[in-house]
């Protein structure tokens, strides 16, 4: 811009139209009030304008001071037509100081207008429209930019768009060599998948029948054109798994149940609810007292003539568990009942003891908008948190019932004489629990567990343990519920204690850092028992004390950290009680005896979470304050947690940027972890019973006090951030002797304590 043409004050009225529009703008711009957008400009076409302008601005001088518009008379309303309008040019001077005001303040007040004004020898309304011209002008060239700028956008994409066309045109199916047709289903693929829908349907239900009536296995064919869900997590492939990956035999060969079979799922689902009942309330001579007065033991044969008809005889080879449990737990009986019709809920609360579940198909919802009625054709895998104890796999029917006005019923029945397999090494007799409700919230669980089961897969180490039925019997499952209401209660605390150092008050940070802790827990259980998705490789070793390493792809997981994972777990017996065993491994103070990764440093801890009546129930945020000055400092999240039947002290290196967010109450579940940890369980030689505290739960003060302990270490190490890279034998190498080295630490340690 060359100069700036200001609008006299008096000349306003002539120059603002009916729609409010400004106009006037700079030497080479031509006003046009009547025909002229708001903000908009326009350029003189010749020199001879600007003349033009210079003759009318002469003239208008020698009229007298009543033409003034600002003087207009009030009956002077109607102008002469060929009145000239009376322009004013800025000078150089007070156009360089407003445009240098202008960069540094584009919108001044009032107050800046009249100093500005002062100073420049000008009205302040002058300043006011040499201001708004500017601004508007300064809209207009950035908006033209823009539109350049999306122009050259919009050819470069148009360009691309067509070369993807010319590409597309000339492609061709790697399999027939034909044209393709991409995002798009033929009518004949679309009746295609229907017949094969209709197809599987008729051969499930042929395969039933054949089952029934000819008494072989049914085989399931996999659906030919349903496209995979991706993984983003998944365990090593073995060749010859197919679509059904990471499932066990018995797991693979089942679907949902046929037409002809669900009348008879339902009447067996109704008959083992009455027998769940009667065996979760009768005593002897159905159930024996043992001998030290603390556990009940089932009478098979008053079993077999209580229930004659079940299930069917047990099988050849199959050992029975029976155990019955009763706690009252710290949460109401409707809650309680949700968690367990919920597989995902279900199998979250019991991450330790099942390691997988899903639910095949639902017969029954239930009435009045509860879960009265449900009726759930399910399957499991259950675990024992080691890699020397075969997981079990069940096909089973669950059914809920309401019985009385605070009262339910969840029981589990094997569906193995409808759907036979060979492969099948356990079988579950009516199990599950009665619920009565209780005041102020609780509710008294009664849980019964039967199963027969071929157990000759038991490594000698856990043989006891196995047998006693405590691994997989109903105090593992009471003590488990009872431990998981504790920690739910925790997160609902509002009364949290300030006094203490390093409590979280915050309740959505409680809730973020709880909400981590789970899915690291529940990472861990996944990973460290023998569960038919792993495939272990043993290292070389002597018996028990074998290290088995097995390899894990990491993609497109915003939970894990992408690239190639080596997963390490071994199990040894250690003379001491499982209680000193996790006291010691839990303890920050006694970390740099066992953790060979913190490299000698102070651990401290920050913050911690108390998630159950005993202190050692926990998750804590530590922080180990490396010997070496030039290594930064690293932080750790640990839950440790005990209760009378099993112990665990799991924890995950953490970025501490994301835990800053997380500690804030933001969302936990892009923290990637990568969680190792310790199982403990008593060897079985002295199982301490459970009993009802005062408080009502379970008692653990005593728990495992005496006896031995069976412990499984697991470690996981990131060894390539590659995920299509290949594993070299470095890698296991050094994570072989990272878990040897803490294994001998760790019994160095405690045989000194024990001594």
């Amino acid at each position: 811009m060359l100069a700036g043409v200001m609008i006299p004050a008096r000349n306003m009225p002539t120059m603002i139209s009916g729609n409010r529009n400004v106009s006037g703008f700079g030497t080479s711009l031509l006003v046009q009030p009547s025909n002229m957008m708001e903000g908009q400009l326009h350029p003189l076409e010749s020199e001879s304008e600007i003349g033009r302008m210079r003759d009318d601005e002469l003239d208008s001088t020698t009229k007298s001071g009543s033409e003034n518009h600002e003087a207009a008379s009030g009956d002077d309303q109607n102008p002469r037509p060929n009145k000239k309008k009376r322009y004013h040019r800025h000078t150089q001077h007070q156009i360089q100081e407003m445009e240098a005001f202008f960069k540094e303040c584009p919108h001044p007040d009032d107050k800046q207008r009249k100093e500005l004004g002062r100073e420049l020898g000008l009205e302040p309304l002058q300043v006011k429209f040499w201001f708004q011209n500017k601004r508007t002008q300064m809209k207009t060239q950035h908006e033209r930019h823009e539109n350049t700028q999306l122009r050259t956008e919009n050819e470069k994409l148009r360009a691309d768009n067509m070369r993807y066309r010319e590409a597309l045109s000339t492609a061709s199916c790697p399999n027939c060599g034909g044209p393709t047709a991409v995002g798009q289903m033929s009518f004949d693929e679309h009746h295609l998948r229907l017949e094969n829908a209709r197809l599987r349907e008729e051969i499930d239900r042929i395969s039933a029948i054949a089952a029934k009536y000819v008494g072989k296995p049914v085989v399931s064919y996999p659906l030919l054109s349903s496209p995979m869900t991706p993984r983003p997590f998944e365990f090593g492939a073995q060749p010859g798994t197919g679509d059904m990956y990471g499932a066990g035999d018995l797991l693979r060969s089942i679907s949902s149940p046929s037409e002809a079979d669900k009348p008879i799922i339902i009447e067996l689902a109704v008959a083992a609810m009455e027998e769940l009942v009667r065996m979760a309330q009768m005593g002897e001579p159905l159930w024996m007292t043992s001998l030290d007065g603390t556990t009940y033991v089932l009478n098979e044969e008053e079993y077999i003539r209580t229930f004659p008809r079940g299930i069917g005889p047990k099988p050849t080879g199959f050992k029975c568990e029976a155990s019955r449990e009763t706690a009252v737990v710290i949460m109401n009986h409707i809650n309680l009942v949700e968690i367990l019709m919920d597989v995902n809920q279900w199998s979250t609360v019991f991450s330790g003891i099942v390691s997988k579940a899903s639910t095949l198909d639902v017969l029954s919802t239930g009435i009045a908008g509860n879960y009265n009625g449900a009726l759930q054709v399910m399957a499991a895998e259950f675990q024992v948190l080691s890699p020397l104890v075969p997981t079990r796999e069940s096909y089973y029917v669950r059914y809920c019932k309401q019985h009385a006005e605070g009262t339910w019923a969840v029981v589990d029945a094997s569906l193995d004489n409808i759907r036979p397999s060979p492969t099948a090494r356990c079988r579950r007799r009516p199990s599950g629990c009665l619920i009565q409700e209780m005041p102020n919230g609780y509710s008294k669980v009664t849980w019964v567990e039967h199963v027969e089961v071929d157990d000759s897969g038991v490594h000698s180490l856990y043989k006891q343990l196995v047998s006693s039925g405590h691994a997989f019997g109903a105090q593992r499952w009471i003590a488990t519920l009872d431990r998981q209401c504790e920690r739910l209660a925790s997160v609902m605390a509002t009364n949290v204690p300030t006094g203490d150092v390093g409590v979280i008050t915050n309740q959505d940070g409680r809730k973020s850092m709880l909400k981590l802790a789970e899915r690291m827990v529940m990472s861990f259980c996944a990973g460290v028992s023998a569960s038919t998705a792993h495939t272990w490789t043993t290292l070389s070793g002597i018996g028990a004390d074998d290290v088995r390493v097995m390899t894990r792809k990491s993609v497109d997981d915003p939970g894990r950290p992408p690239g190639i994972v080596l997963s390490a777990a071994t199990s040894f017996w250690l003379p001491v009680s499982p209680k000193r065993v996790f006291d010691f491994l839990r303890d920050e103070n006694s970390r740099s005896e066992w953790d060979i990764l913190s490299n000698g440093g102070v651990v401290q801890e920050m913050a911690h979470i108390a998630n159950g009546r005993d202190t050692g129930n926990c998750v804590s945020l530590l922080r180990v304050n490396s010997a070496n000055s030039s290594q930064s400092n690293m932080l750790i999240l640990q839950e440790s947690c005990a209760d009378p039947t099993a112990s665990f002290v799991i924890y995950a290196p953490v970025d501490i940027v994301a835990m800053n967010v997380v500690l804030n109450g933001g969302d936990p579940d892009y923290v990637a972890l990568l969680p190792s940890g310790f199982a403990i369980l008593p060897d079985g030689s002295t199982i301490t019973a459970t009993t009802s505290s005062a408080g009502g739960g379970i008692d653990t003060d005593a728990a495992g006090s005496s006896g031995g302990s069976l412990l499984t270490v697991a470690f996981q190490i990131l060894v390539d951030s590659v995920p299509t890279a290949k594993l070299s034998l470095g890698s296991v190498a050094t994570v072989n002797n990272l878990i040897a080295c803490t294994v001998e630490r760790i019994k160095a340690s405690l045989s000194c304590e024990n001594a």
